[in-house]
């Protein structure tokens, strides 16, 4: 069985660590990378059809740029390297965005980096890692 990797990634420290934990990983078990960016996304409001139409533009122009700007040069990098990688960007909750991913690329786990918020929020609604350490449909790593 072929390993996959789901690396969520965007740009920050903590993906840039959860990236080289994921990249060592693939080298040492010929795991295939899938890198991914969640754009935050609320469909809870209420628009007309002028503003759905400016908003549905509005996404796709920042689903170019997350991509041209945050995934390519890694995935370019990462091809120069040798590791067999693919990205997708996708508009959601990020965790529940995430779990999805990992269902639809049949990956085998999901690597995540922590970003060591520890804010009163962060510990009453839960972050990104503790959502999918819960909820993640495949063994979930967290790279400090």
């Amino acid at each position: 069985m072929s390993h996959i990797y789901l690396i969520a990634f965007d740009g920050s420290n903590a993906s840039h660590r959860a990236l080289a934990y994921g990249v060592e990983r693939a080298r040492a078990s010929g795991a295939r990378l899938v890198l991914a960016h969640v754009l935050e996304w609320s469909p809870y409001s209420f628009l007309t059809a002028e503003e759905l139409a400016e908003r549905h533009k509005r996404r796709n122009q920042e689903v170019g740029r997350a991509q041209d700007i945050i995934l390519k040069p890694m995935e370019e990098k990462l091809t120069r390297e040798g590791v067999e990688v693919e990205t997708v960007v996708r508009y959601g909750h990020v965790a529940e965005t995430l779990c999805a991913l990992a269902e639809e690329f049949e990956v085998t786990q999901i690597i995540i980096g922590r970003t060591g918020d520890s804010s009163l929020q962060k510990r009453i609604f839960g972050s990104v890692s503790v959502t999918l350490a819960q909820a993640a449909p495949v063994p979930c790593t967290i790279v400090p």
